[in-house]
């Protein structure tokens, strides 16, 4: 998506699953977007783009600003500097459906994150399913509420290893939004969790699918 270099500074519409942004395009990365709607900054993993269109109608009398390869080098992010960067400041983020939530990042480890929330706890969210994420205004605690992230200890590098480590724990899977993917784990094997749900019944879910985890 190199030549998304040349469309900086210029209204764009970002068509991802299930919703659509519209606001100048501020940065880019070979994995991100950043794209302002005029408050926000929004920043996108290219993962879930679908379709990026020029907004003509805002854009009829604008000349567009080429920059050489070095100094695109030397600006270049990546959506993991993004969390890195993120980790300890108020944070909105995009992951299931139309639900967005509200907290804090903690950690980042090799393919997954912590994410505290002051609703849920502590989430463990694969970064391959981040829609997008937005810093927050940081004199605003989310829903007032003055919590304190809970330490999260020995954590494994890996997410399926730290899937692996909640064998026999009752878990939530994409934040409940199925019935079968909230139960306890028997066991985690070649991509594949096996979960009793509350009906008794044996599930079997494709551990790729899983956007986050969290425990009741």
């Amino acid at each position: 998506m190199n030549d998304l270099y040349q469309m900086i500074n210029r209204k764009m519409i970002i068509k991802m699953p299930g919703e659509c942004i519209e606001g100048i395009l501020s940065d880019v990365g070979n994995d991100i977007l950043v794209v302002n709607d005029g408050q926000n900054y929004y920043y996108i993993p290219q993962l879930h783009v679908m379709k990026i269109k020029l907004d003509e109608k805002e854009n009829q009398n604008h000349t567009p600003s080429f920059e050489s390869p070095n100094d695109m080098q030397e600006k270049k992010i990546s959506f993991r500097g993004i969390l890195l960067n993120a980790v300890g400041i108020n944070t909105e983020i995009h992951i299931v459906g139309k639900k967005s939530l509200h907290g804090i990042i903690t950690k980042v480890l090799s393919d997954y994150f912590v994410f505290y929330s002051p609703i849920y706890k502590n989430i463990y969210i694969p970064l391959n399913h981040v829609k997008w994420l937005r810093v927050i205004d940081q004199n605003r605690t989310p829903f007032h509420f003055p919590d304190t992230p809970a330490v999260t200890s020995s954590l494994s590098r890996s997410f399926e290893e730290q899937l692996k480590k909640s064998i026999g724990t009752l878990v939530v899977f994409d934040m409940g939004e199925d019935n079968d993917k909230i139960g306890l784990i028997k066991s985690v094997d070649a991509n594949m969790i096996q979960l009793i749900n509350a009906n008794c019944e044996t599930i079997y879910i494709k551990q790729n699918h899983i956007k986050s985890i969290h425990f009741p």
